[in-house]
């Protein structure tokens, strides 16, 4: 065992335990976080792929409580509501880009024919100097039937608190629990299955700007970074023992001495009476 005694010095001690944390890191936090993300990518497509094909339904329908709809199935579900515009309840959502240009996203509050009122994403428009919103159009009047998408809550960054500029009020994320205190307003939120859903607005629909794109079908890159972080985890003890083998190896080679040398002779140097001598024992 004494080969292996090298092994309890402190140098590959530490190197044993940074090894060992690595790979555990790499098995139960990184590993499994993008393996999450790619599987919560794979669900949010599939409820996009499935809401393209899926005929629209009433928002009522979502808003009952025996809708024996499963509430992480409802974000991006095609819908309808029927009702009016809250007037004066436009609200700009700060940081968004429209072709690659800063903007505003434009929310407003919708109230249903049966008085539930919703918070709805009517759409993008283009900064003014890249700084100011330009002036917003008060949506339609009166009665009007919109097609949408639910859409679930972003949250709210605590840091980042509501104001009132260029005489807008602007927040910084599509939040319906924000939004009812911004506008002072009690809004119900569609069951998402997280922090409650408000309606996105379809092109063509009534009092829509450009409508917030449709994230790509992509399941982006995090399976196969989920894979190298095992692959790394597996790596990372093989090459500690790899290191250990090569080691053990050269002590062998240290403690054997050096390989004797055996003396070459040039042999065009040699005459031939030095040969006959050698031959037959004679003196040089």
């Amino acid at each position: 065992m004494r080969r292996f005694s090298f092994l309890l010095r402190p140098s590959w001690l530490v190197l044993a335990a940074l090894v060992a944390g690595f790979a555990y890191l790499c098995f139960t936090v990184l590993a499994p976080w993008q393996l999450g993300k790619n599987d919560s990518t794979e669900h949010r497509n599939q409820l996009i792929a499935d809401s393209v094909r899926a005929d629209p339904v009433d928002v009522g329908e979502l808003l009952a409580a025996d809708s024996g709809v499963q509430p992480d199935a409802v974000e991006w579900r095609r819908v309808t509501a029927t009702g009016s515009y809250l007037p004066d309840s436009t609200v700009l959502v700060r940081l968004r880009h429209l072709d690659g240009a800063p903007g505003y996203t434009v929310l407003g509050a919708f109230r249903l024919d049966d008085g539930r009122v919703l918070l709805v994403d009517r759409g993008l428009v283009k900064a003014v100097d890249g700084s100011r919103p330009p002036a917003v159009p008060e949506p339609p009047a009166g009665s009007v039937t919109l097609a949408a998408r639910v859409r679930d809550s972003e949250g709210v960054a605590p840091d980042r608190a509501p104001s009132v500029q260029d005489g807008f009020r602007q927040v910084y994320s599509i939040d319906t629990g924000q939004g009812a205190e911004v506008l002072g307003v009690s809004l119900t939120s569609v069951p998402t299955g997280g922090r409650g859903g408000y309606l996105q607005l379809d092109e063509g629909q009534a009092g829509v700007f450009a409508p917030s794109p449709l994230p790509q079908l992509d399941a982006g890159p995090y399976l196969s970074y989920g894979l190298q972080w095992l692959a790394f985890g597996i790596m990372a003890p093989l090459g500690l023992g790899y290191f250990a083998y090569a080691e053990i190896r050269a002590r062998r080679a240290e403690k054997a001495g050096p390989a004797p040398v055996a003396e070459v002779v040039d042999s065009a140097a040699v005459t031939p009476e030095q040969r006959l001598a050698d031959r037959y024992g004679r003196s040089r």
